[in-house]
């Protein structure tokens, strides 16, 4: 039998302000470098004021990474400056790869009950793929396969497999999987993982017991409400669950339901040099990467594939 992953680390997303004065939890960022390895970042932008989301994020230039923004309620417009334009709907990814260099703007909407919602994970790219051309991978909600588990257990499948099926999202670089997956009281779930891979699950709806665990040995924050008499941990909304390494995952719930995203890559183990927007391996291309934004010279290619 695969080892199953037990909890190595649990952060609760934190209230911050990006763009143009979007409000929203950011679950992990520059501060937890490598430890997320190829995962940079990951924003939770559910909000149901629209003075807290309408100002977007504007025009704004990456370099050497992917974006990946599921949308959940709402839509985001986007733009770039090579002329794409689109509209993420509620269900639908955008797996954007910026590579060598992509200027955009995303600026979300509300649906007809102002409420706007979803995430956005940035994913690294290795030294080899940095300077690869742009590209966007638009997924709508419909071409999405969603499977029906035991237990009354169903997952969406953006990347990855689950049993026979495979998401829509192929061919990146790091090997990641990605997931939503929603489960009744009284469920199980449990699901095999690349052993050396990085895997972390985000939940946003409900609670459940992550591999059965006593309390785990790392918390940035712990808010005594999330444990049962049992010290087992039953973590509920905005938390983030990192997991060592294994063979599988296993998560389970009682009386309540859970959703949440399972994410998984494999770790680059290169140096990264951060600066906004743009992700590199040295200073020196940081500091060519902002010289090139600053001179015009930032794209280097007329139209994203």
């Amino acid at each position: 039998m695969e080892k199953t992953r037990k909890i190595k680390k649990v952060l609760i997303s934190q209230p911050t302000l990006e763009g143009a004065g979007v409000h929203l939890h950011r679950g992990f960022g520059f501060r937890e470098v490598p430890t997320f390895d190829p995962f940079l970042m990951f924003d939770d932008f559910r909000q149901d004021d629209p003075e807290r989301y309408l100002p977007g994020f504007p025009w704004h230039p990456h370099r050497g990474i992917e974006t990946i923004t599921y949308m959940l309620r709402g839509t985001a417009e986007h733009g770039d400056s090579m002329g794409n334009r689109g509209v993420i709907a509620p269900g639908d990814v955008q797996w954007m790869t910026a590579g060598s260099g992509i200027v955009h703007q995303e600026m979300p909407k509300g649906g007809a009950d102002g409420r706007m919602g979803g995430f956005q994970l940035w994913a690294n790219l290795p030294a080899s793929q940095k300077m690869m051309d742009p590209r966007y991978r638009d997924v709508k909600r419909t071409d999405i396969p969603e499977v029906a588990l035991p237990g009354g257990v169903t997952v969406r499948i953006i990347c990855g497999t689950v049993g026979k099926i495979r998401g829509p999202v192929r061919d990146i670089v790091t090997d990641p999987e990605y997931l939503d997956v929603s489960m009744p009281p009284g469920a199980e779930f449990v699901h095999p993982t690349k052993p050396g891979h990085t895997v972390l699950a985000y939940v946003f709806e409900g609670q459940g017991c992550f591999a059965g665990e006593a309390k785990p040995s790392s918390y940035d924050v712990e808010p005594a409400s999330y444990f049962d008499l049992d010290r087992k941990p039953f973590l509920g909304d905005h938390s983030v669950i990192l997991f060592d390494d294994g063979g599988r995952i296993k998560v389970a719930t009682t009386d309540s339901s859970i959703r949440f995203l399972l994410i998984a890559g494999r770790p680059l183990g290169e140096p990264v040099a951060w600066q906004g927007p743009i992700v590199m391996n040295t200073q020196d291309e940081l500091r060519t990467a902002f010289r090139e934004y600053r001179a015009g010279t930032f794209i280097k290619h007329s139209k994203a594939v």
